[in-house]
C-alpha cells in the first residue's frame, strides 16, 4: 500500500479506538461509575487518540525536488502538481499543511516583516489579522495549484533590510553576487505559510512541513530549534546526481543530525535517480552507480545504509497519475513510502497504545476503589440487617437511632475534611507558583538579556547551562513539593478512612522526570545549533532576539505541560474524595430507609437483605466486566484490529 493508504488504515484504527473509549464512557455512565474524575480521564484519552497528529518534515537545499516529492507522495490523486515544483527556487518560506475541521480551506501567509517585531512565531499563530488569508477551492486542482504558488513569492529589499530580516548573515559579509543592478536583494515575501486543506490524508491527522534551503532555515531559529526537533519524521533530500554537497552537509550538521535514540526519525532520500538512467549504460551499470551514491551519502552523513533511499519523485508522480505500475516500481517511491509508514505510523501507534494502556489502568484502579467502597458498604448493611433477625421492635428502633447518630457525626466531621482541603489547596498554590510565569520568566531572563548584548557571545554556552540548571531546579523543586503533597494526602486519607470507613487512595504522581529530559533535549539541540557556524549570527541583535523568543516559547510549553499534568492529578485526588463522600451520604440514607421499612412491615428484612445481596453481586459483575472490557480493548488494538469492541452482556 502507498503512504496514503497506510496512513488511512492508521486513522481508521484511531477512530475505532476512540469509539471504543466513548462506548466505555457510556457503559460507565449507565452503571453510575462515571464520576467527574473518571469522565475527565476518559475524555483526555479519547482526545489523545482522536486528535493525534503526525508531522513529517521535508528538508532540502533548493532544487533537490522536495516539492515534487511531496506532490508524488500526497497529491498525485489531483492528477497534476499541486505544490510548485518548477526549476529554481519554489518554496521560499516554511510551509505547514494540515487540516482543522473548524477552519475553512485556506492559505494563510505571514509577512516577512513580522520578524522585526518582538513576538515568537507561536504567538503570531494566535493573531489571525496579522496573516494574509486566501480561501482555497479544493475541488479545482488548477486553482489550488495557483494559490499554492504564492508560497514562492519574493520581494526586493536593500542589503541592510535583508540583514535586519535575518538573511544574508554569512561570515564574510554580504555576497555581492546576490545584489541586482538596482542595488537590491531578493528575499521571501512571507515568513511562514499555513495551509488548511481537506485532503483525505491531512484530515486524518498528518501534518506536512515543507522547508526551504539553508539560508531560510538558519534565518528562522524557531523553525530550527522548535518545529524540526518536534517532527516525528524528517526526510532529508539530496540530488542523486550530486550526492552530498557542502550546503547539504551544512544543513545536516547544523540542523538535522539526529540525537541519540532518534536515528529512526531520519530518512535520507537521493532524488532524481532518473537523471542517471542513461541509454548508453546497462540497467546493471545504472544500479551500481546509484548504489555507490547511496553508500557514499550514508558514509558522509554518518547514517545507517538502510536509512538512505534512492528515488525519482518526478517519475513516481507521473506513474501514479498515469497508473503505470512498471514506472512506479522503477521510481522506487513505494519503498520510501513503506519505510516512512513503518517508521512513524507504527511508532505513533505503539506510543498511543502505551499512553492509553497507562490511562486505562489508572481508570480501572479509580473505578475499582469506587466499587470496593460500595461493596464494603453494602456488606456492612447486610451484616447490620442480619443482626436484626428475630429482634423485637425496640432493638430495631435502637438501630435506627444509632444509624442516624452515625450520620449526624459524619456530617459534623465535615470541618475536618474541609481543613484537609484547605491545607491541600494552600500547598497546591505554592506548587503552581513554582511553575508559574513569574518564576519561569525570572530563570530565562538572564539568557535572553545575554543574547541581546552586542558583539560576540563568548559566554553564551555558560549562560545556557546556568539557565537550564535553574529550570531543572524548578522542576526538581516542583517534584519535591508534589511528593510532599502526596504524602500529606496519604496521611489525611488514612485518617479519614479510619474515621469514616472510606477507601481513599492517593493516585500516583505524574512523571515529572520526563519533562526534565525534555529540557535536556532542548538544551542539547540549542547547544548543537550554536556549535556549528552560528557564532557570527549571534552578533546580530535581531537574530538573537528571535532565538530567545523561540527558546522561551518552547520552554513555556514544557512548563505548561507539567502544570496541566499536576492539575489532572490533583483533580483525581479531590474527585475521589468527593465521590466517596457522596456515596457515603447516600449509603446512610439507604440504611435508615431500610430500617424504617423493616419497622413498618413484617417480611421486609429478608426482602431488603436479598436486594442488598443482588446489588453486591451486580457490583462484582461490573468490576469484572470493566477489567475484561479494557483488557480486550487493549489486546485487540495491539493486534491492530480496527473493528469496534463488543460490550459485555
Amino acid at each position: 500500500m502507498s503512504f496514503n493508504q497506510n496512513f488511512d488504515q492508521h486513522s481508521k484504527w484511531r477512530r475505532a479506538f476512540s469509539r471504543d473509549l466513548q462506548r466505555l464512557s457510556d457503559w460507565l455512565s449507565e452503571h453510575d461509575l462515571l464520576d467527574a474524575t473518571a469522565s475527565e480521564q476518559l475524555e483526555a484519552l479519547r482526545r489523545r487518540v482522536q486528535d493525534d497528529k503526525v508531522m513529517v518534515a521535508f528538508v532540502a537545499e533548493f532544487s533537490r525536488g522536495k516539492s515534487e516529492l511531496i506532490n508524488a507522495m500526497f497529491f498525485a490523486s489531483y492528477g497534476r502538481r499541486i505544490m510548485p515544483a518548477s526549476a529554481g527556487r519554489t518554496t521560499m518560506c516554511p510551509t505547514e499543511m494540515g487540516y482543522e475541521a473548524d477552519q475553512p480551506p485556506s492559505l494563510r501567509l505571514l509577512p516577512i516583516e513580522t520578524r522585526l517585531q518582538p513576538r515568537a512565531l507561536t504567538e503570531w499563530r494566535d493573531l489571525p489579522d496579522a496573516w494574509e488569508t486566501l480561501q482555497l477551492d479544493v475541488s479545482d486542482a488548477t486553482s489550488l495549484a495557483a494559490s499554492m504558488a504564492r508560497v514562492g513569492e519574493v520581494m526586493r529589499v536593500t542589503p541592510e533590510q535583508a540583514a535586519a530580516l535575518g538573511f544574508w548573515l554569512s561570515e564574510g559579509g554580504a555576497d555581492r553576487s546576490l545584489i541586482g543592478v538596482d542595488g537590491l536583494i531578493e528575499v521571501p515575501r512571507w515568513r511562514h505559510a499555513l495551509i488548511n486543506i481537506s485532503h483525505p490524508i491531512l484530515k486524518q491527522g498528518l501534518v506536512i512541513l515543507d522547508t526551504p534551503g539553508l539560508n531560510a532555515i538558519g534565518a528562522e531559529p524557531e523553525l530550527t530549534v522548535s518545529l524540526l526537533p518536534q517532527a516525528h519524521a524528517v526526510v532529508f533530500i539530496l540530488g542523486a546526481d550530486t550526492g552530498v554537497t557542502q550546503s547539504d552537509l551544512s544543513i545536516w550538521r547544523e540542523h538535522l543530525i539526529p540525537a541519540q535514540g532518534t536515528e529512526s526519525s531520519r530518512l535520507v532520500v537521493l532524488n532524481k535517480i532518473d537523471t542517471l538512467w542513461d541509454e548508453l549504460s546497462t540497467p546493471e551499470q545504472v544500479s551500481r552507480q546509484i548504489e555507490r551514491q547511496v553508500g557514499s551519502s550514508a558514509g558522509t552523513l554518518g547514517v545507517d545504509r538502510s536509512r538512505v533511499l534512492a528515488v525519482s519523485a518526478q517519475k513516481g508522480l507521473v506513474a501514479k497519475i498515469q497508473h503505470n505500475q512498471a514506472l512506479l516500481e522503477a521510481s522506487q517511491l513505494p519503498q520510501l513510502e513503506h519505510l516512512l509508514v513503518e517508521g512513524i505510523v507504527g511508532q505513533r501507534r505503539e506510543l498511543l497504545i502505551d499512553a492509553v494502556t497507562e490511562g486505562l489502568n489508572r481508570l480501572v484502579a479509580h473505578v475499582r476503589q469506587t466499587t470496593h467502597a460500595r461493596t464494603r458498604d453494602l456488606t456492612e448493611q447486610i451484616q447490620e440487617l442480619e443482626s436484626l433477625r428475630g429482634k423485637n421492635v425496640s432493638v430495631i428502633k435502637h438501630m435506627r437511632l444509632r444509624i442516624e447518630h452515625e450520620q449526624s457525626e459524619f456530617e459534623s466531621g465535615g470541618g475536618r475534611i474541609q481543613a484537609v482541603r484547605s491545607v491541600h489547596m494552600k500547598l497546591l498554590r505554592d506548587l503552581f507558583k513554582v511553575l508559574g510565569h513569574a518564576k519561569f520568566k525570572q530563570e530565562v531572563l538572564h539568557l535572553t538579556e545575554k543574547l541581546k548584548e552586542p558583539g560576540l557571545k563568548l559566554g553564551v554556552r555558560r549562560t545556557y547551562a546556568q539557565t537550564f540548571d535553574g529550570l531543572r531546579g524548578l522542576l526538581t523543586q516542583a517534584k519535591t513539593m508534589a511528593v510532599e503533597i502526596s504524602g500529606m494526602l496519604h496521611t489525611a486519607f488514612t485518617q479519614i478512612n479510619t474515621e469514616y470507613g472510606l477507601s481513599l487512595v492517593v493516585p500516583p504522581l505524574p512523571d515529572i522526570d520526563k519533562y526534565v529530559q525534555d529540557l535536556n533535549d532542548i538544551e542539547q539541540s540549542h547547544l548543537h545549533y550554536l556549535a556549528f557556524g552560528n557564532t557570527f549570527k549571534l552578533t546580530k541583535p535581531e537574530f538573537c532576539e528571535r532565538l530567545g523568543r523561540a527558546l522561551a516559547s518552547r520552554l513555556r510549553v514544557v512548563y505548561e505541560s507539567v502544570a496541566n499534568d499536576l492539575e489532572v492529578w490533583n483533580k483525581g485526588a479531590a474527585g475521589q474524595l468527593d465521590a466517596q463522600l457522596r456515596d457515603r451520604r447516600r449509603n446512610y440514607s439507604r440504611r435508615v430507609e431500610a430500617v424504617v421499612r423493616i419497622q413498618e412491615a413484617a417480611g421486609e428484612l429478608d426482602v431488603r437483605m436479598q436486594e442488598l445481596t443482588q446489588q453486591v453481586e451486580s457490583i462484582d459483575r461490573q468490576a469484572y466486566q470493566l477489567e475484561k472490557m479494557t483488557a480486550t480493548m487493549l489486546e485487540l488494538n495491539r493486534e491492530h484490529v480496527t473493528q469496534p469492541m463488543p460490550l459485555p452482556v
